[in-house]
C-alpha cells in the first residue's frame, strides 16, 4: 500500500499522455454524488474547502497553483467549492479564477454570512456577489449561528427570487451544537455545516442524525482534522483493511470514513495543489467503509 506522498510523487512523473487518459478515465467512472435540498441539485462528495490557503495570494507564483487546483477540479467533474467573506480575500480569489478559467457553469459556489444584523446581511451578500463575479450563488449560509432568524429570511427572500438555490447554517464550536439543533428544528434548511473527521466525532452524536432524520444535506469542513490525522499517521504504513474500500492513501482513508456517515456528507478538505485534487476526488469513488469497518477505524486511530 502507498502512502499519500508516494501516491502523489507517482502521479507527478507519469507521462502527460498517461495522466490524461488517467484523467479520462476518472471522469468517465464518475464520482458519488450527494442531493440538496429536495434532490433536485446533486453535488459530488468531496468538495474545495478554502480558508487558508485561497485567503491571500500574492502574485502569479502563488495565484498559479490555486488555478490548476481549480482547473483540475473541474476537469475531474468536481463542483462544490466552499468560501466566506470571513476568509480573507479567498471570495474574492475564487472568483477570479473561476472568470479566469471560464468554469462557473460547471462549479457549486457556496459562501457564507456572518454578520449581527440585517442591514449588515444585505450589504455583505451583495458583496459576496461582486466578488464571487456571479448573479446567482449556489448556497449561501448562515456562518456560526450570527443573527440567524434574521439572515435565514434574508436567504429565503433571496431563494425565492433565484439568486440563490440553497440555504443552510454553520458551525466550527461544539458548544453551539445546542443552539445549532434548535435552528434545525425550527427552520426548513437545504445544508448544514460542521467539523467532523475520524477523530473529531462529536457531530456524529445528535447533529449528523438529526440532520439525516430532517433530509438536511451535511457539508463537513476539516475532515483531516487540522492534519492532525496525518501527522498521527505520519510514515505509517496504511493498514492492511484500507484495500476493502479501495484507500490507496491515508487522505483516500480519511475522506471515506467522513463520506461512510449514513448522513451522507459531503466533505470540503483544504486543496491549494493540483495533486491533491486528484488524491481526494479519488475517495468519492469506490466502496466505503460500513459500520463494522468504521468501528474499526475508529479504534485504530484512537490508538494511535
Amino acid at each position: 500500500m502507498l502512502d499519500r506522498r508516494t501516491t502523489l510523487a507517482g502521479i507527478a512523473t507519469l507521462p502527460f499522455t498517461l495522466k490524461a487518459a488517467l484523467a479520462q478515465t476518472a471522469v468517465d467512472a464518475g464520482l458519488r454524488t450527494v442531493p440538496i435540498g429536495s434532490g433536485a441539485i446533486q453535488v459530488p462528495a468531496v468538495g474545495i474547502g478554502t480558508a487558508r490557503r485561497y485567503d491571500n495570494p500574492r502574485g502569479e507564483e502563488q495565484f498559479a497553483p490555486l488555478r490548476a487546483t481549480i482547473a483540475r477540479f473541474a476537469e475531474l467533474g468536481g463542483t462544490v467549492i466552499d468560501t466566506a467573506p470571513s476568509y480573507g480575500r479567498a471570495e474574492e480569489v475564487v472568483g477570479q479564477l473561476v472568470s479566469d478559467l471560464g468554469v462557473r457553469d460547471k462549479l457549486f459556489l457556496a459562501t457564507k454570512v456572518g454578520v449581527d444584523t440585517r442591514e449588515a446581511g444585505l450589504a455583505q451578500i451583495e458583496q459576496s456577489f461582486r466578488k464571487l463575479r456571479t448573479d446567482r450563488i449556489d448556497l449561501i449560509a448562515v456562518h456560526n449561528l450570527r443573527d440567524v432568524d434574521n439572515q435565514l429570511a434574508i436567504l429565503r427572500d433571496l431563494k425565492a427570487a433565484g439568486r440563490i438555490r440553497a440555504l443552510g447554517i454553520t458551525t466550527s464550536f461544539d458548544g453551539q451544537y445546542e443552539p445549532f439543533e434548535a435552528v434545525m428544528r425550527r427552520q426548513a434548511l437545504d445544508t448544514i455545516q460542521v467539523d467532523y473527521a475520524l477523530d473529531n466525532r462529536n457531530a456524529a452524536d445528535r447533529i449528523l442524525p438529526l440532520a439525516q432524520e430532517k433530509g438536511i444535506a451535511v457539508m463537513v469542513n476539516l475532515p483531516f482534522g487540522r492534519d492532525r490525522l496525518f501527522t498521527a499517521t505520519r510514515d505509517k504504513p496504511l493498514p492492511d483493511w484500507a484495500t476493502e474500500i479501495g484507500a490507496a492513501s491515508w487522505a483516500q482513508l480519511f475522506l471515506k470514513y467522513v463520506l461512510s456517515h449514513p448522513s451522507r456528507p459531503i466533505a470540503i478538505p483544504g486543496m491549494a495543489q493540483a495533486r491533491y485534487v486528484d488524491d481526494n476526488l479519488a475517495a468519492a469513488r469506490g466502496p466505503l467503509p460500513d459500520a463494522a469497518l468504521r468501528k474499526r477505524m475508529e479504534h485504530y486511530i484512537d490508538g494511535l
